[in-house]
């Protein structure tokens, strides 16, 4: 379904990774490790098509993102170190905006995904009040809230204490076994009693 092939990237005369190919198939989970500075967020950037390759293609569904962007952005739901929240905004403003984006509405769905990610009673505090973490929070919350099949997320368990690692793994292998896609970069060790997630080594 998702398929990286022979991606080259350079960066400041460093090579970051050359001939990069592996394809992601439904219902896989993908770790993409590496050390600091080894291109990880680079490496998302690029196949979610918001950065280039110095060689190589995206390819989504068979056909190149560069010729089928709009279906394929459709398709994508991205999350990166910036949350994308609306600081003027509270809590529940911010999903109902995510929710108008997609010509959707479903008021139990915001309150519910707020409460799944702890923000129960700070749902109508505007975002700019709100702490890093919180607003970090809000923008996980997309999750519960999303029909796109391919979730690529950076580093989403940042400031996220251990329960909500644990909600957050089941939404991936749950989003998973309903035939998504989830490709990620984290520091923390997920799955780690079972075979859930597969992982793609950067910098070997």
């Amino acid at each position: 379904m998702l398929e990286i092939r022979n991606v080259t990237c350079i960066r400041d005369e460093r090579v970051l990774f050359e001939q990069l190919s592996f394809t992601i198939s439904d219902g896989e989970l993908i770790q993409i490790e590496g050390q600091n500075g080894a291109g990880k967020t680079t490496l998302l950037r690029i196949i979610a098509g918001l950065g280039y390759a110095d060689e190589g293609e995206i390819y989504w569904k068979g056909e190149s993102i560069k010729k089928s962007r709009e279906e394929f952005h459709s398709d994508l739901l991205f999350l990166g170190h910036h949350t994308g929240v609306k600081r003027e905004l509270t809590a529940f403003e911010n999903l109902t905006f995510y929710q108008s984006m997609h010509n959707q509405y479903d008021e139990n769905a915001i309150w519910d995904a707020l409460a799944r990610v702890g923000l129960a009673g700070r749902e109508d505090v505007a975002a700019g009040q709100l702490s890093a973490g919180q607003q970090r929070r809000v923008a996980l919350a997309r999750l519960w809230l999303s029909k796109q099949k391919l979730w690529i997320l950076d580093e989403p368990l940042t400031a996220i204490d251990k329960q909500g690692v644990k909600v957050l793994e089941q939404l991936f292998m749950d989003h998973a076994k309903q035939g998504g896609i989830v490709l990620l970069t984290t520091h923390q060790d997920l799955f780690t009693d079972s075979n859930e997630l597969k992982k793609i080594r950067l910098g070997e």
